[in-house]
């Protein structure tokens, strides 16, 4: 019975498919909490002004693969071929693979020593030491945190940040909600603080038994926080770390229930 539960995952849009298929191949059922959906902004005269003075900026930062597919979409339409001399960053591998895959650039991503993807790992390289006199792109989401942009402009940058999408929270199908609550399922997979505080609200003490796979430290220390026993942080947020974590996790806890198993015998 135990083998028929589903991983849940949380992860909005597109990328949401490609996650299932690494889980599901590593022999697991899978099952939308579907509890964030995003959603492209219309464009400002904001948007507008920093995409015609696309060449002035230095450096390029972009904090998530559906802002990269937003940039991509709107430089598609001012500019053909993209100038020359832009350095670009991403925090995570995903968005890097977005923005290569779509844009043809190289990317820098977090140093490999860091141990993960995230922001904080991002200002550890050489290049984001000293931005004095540089413009900066910041392509993000609406809200979030503002860790990039304060740094960047304590480091002397000139900081232009873009708000392209929104995250829109909603409650997750009545069946899942009820799998949830119950801990019926295998391991809970967040890869986001917001929607990992948003599921809490339908979080039991079954829930927080039951592992759950983060992509940081930092989301494995809010899940710890929030009261979850076993968080296990994957090795990054891309499909295949995170269903290797899955394996990890799952592997482990059916160890524990034969060797509880044993013990009763």
């Amino acid at each position: 019975m135990a083998a028929r539960r589903p991983v849940l995952i949380c992860r909005p849009g597109e990328r949401a498919d490609a996650l299932a298929a690494a889980i599901e191949a590593a022999g697991f059922a899978v099952a939308h909490l579907q509890a964030m959906a995003l959603e492209t902004l219309p464009e400002t005269p904001a948007m507008r002004s920093a995409w015609l003075d696309f060449d002035q900026f230095h450096k390029v930062v972009v904090i998530s693969p559906f802002a990269a597919e937003c940039l991509h979409d709107a430089l598609d339409r001012y500019w053909p071929q993209l100038p020359l001399g832009t350095a670009w960053y991403a925090v995570g591998a995903a968005t890097a693979e977005v923005l290569h895959r779509r844009l043809g650039v190289r990317v820098h991503l977090p140093p490999v020593r860091a141990g993960e993807d995230t922001s904080e790992a991002l200002l550890q390289l050489a290049s984001l030491r000293d931005l004095a006199g540089q413009r900066v792109l910041l392509a993000a989401g609406e809200g979030g945190r503002t860790l990039l942009a304060d740094t960047f402009a304590g480091r002397g940058a000139r900081v232009t940040r873009l708000t392209l999408y929104r995250r829109r929270l909603q409650p997750p199908p009545t069946a899942l909600q009820a799998k949830l609550a119950a801990g019926d399922f295998r391991a809970l997979v967040v890869s986001s603080g917001e929607l990992l505080e948003h599921l809490a609200r339908w979080c039991t003490g079954a829930t927080l038994n039951q592992p759950i796979i983060v992509s940081s430290r930092r989301l494995a220390t809010l899940a710890d926080d929030l009261g979850f026993r076993t968080p296990v942080v994957a090795s990054g947020a891309t499909p295949s770390a995170l269903a290797s974590a899955v394996v990890a996790a799952c592997d482990q806890e059916d160890a524990d229930a034969d060797h509880d198993d044993l013990e009763k015998g």
